[in-house]
């Protein structure tokens, strides 16, 4: 539990109760890490200003796989969670379910493989990577300024998830979703086949 002294939703005014509204539109509730990181609201809509601006170019899909695999590799449930979530847009549950307990056997292609193995790799292994991690996204199909934005969403998760994870924010499920999926959300990380 965090000692932080978050606003309550009934006293937020201005940028902050502007943050609160965006997630009561959008997700229906106000989670405790909006709260916690709205205490800056400056750097709040810094940071959601740098995801929009690499998630609109790389789509929503890919975006969501790389969140869910870079929060994964970090041991970020409060992103595991939330971006479960919004993946239900976008995926069913039966394939979601597949993809949080081993994306390598998710019925994915193999450019969305590669492209979460190597967001796994820039959140554990960053300093070792090498042409070669880039060129394997390239021989797939990815573009310069894809990889560019690939690598950026994972490296953006790296400094959402950590921040919330060093405050000690309170994990919440979201409201409705299957006990079978959170389980396998917050479940650990399968090993890459390929060694990275």
């Amino acid at each position: 539990m965090s000692i932080l002294r978050m606003t309550p939703e009934a006293e937020a005014t201005g940028l902050v109760a502007e943050i609160y509204e965006d997630d009561r539109r959008s997700l229906g509730y106000v989670p405790s890490y909006t709260k916690a990181l709205s205490l800056n609201p400056e750097a709040y809509l810094a940071a959601e200003s740098l995801l929009k601006a690499v998630s609109k170019p790389l789509g929503t899909r890919c975006y969501e796989l790389v969140t869910l695999a870079a929060s994964q590799a970090i041991g970020s449930t409060h992103c595991r969670l939330a971006h479960g979530e919004k993946s239900l847009r976008i995926f069913k549950e039966e394939q979601l379910l597949a993809i949080a307990r081993d994306f390598h056997n998710a019925d994915l292609s193999e450019a969305e493989v590669a492209m979460m193995d190597y967001a796994v790799r820039v959140c554990t292994d960053a300093a070792a990577m090498t042409d070669a991690d880039t060129q394997r996204l390239r021989d797939l199909g990815f573009s310069d300024r894809e990889i560019v934005n690939i690598t950026m969403t994972a490296a953006a998760r790296n400094f959402i998830s950590r921040s919330v994870l060093a405050m000690g924010v309170d994990l919440e499920v979201p409201p409705g979703m299957s006990e079978e999926l959170k389980d396998a959300l917050l479940g650990p990380l399968a090993p890459n086949p390929n060694g990275s």
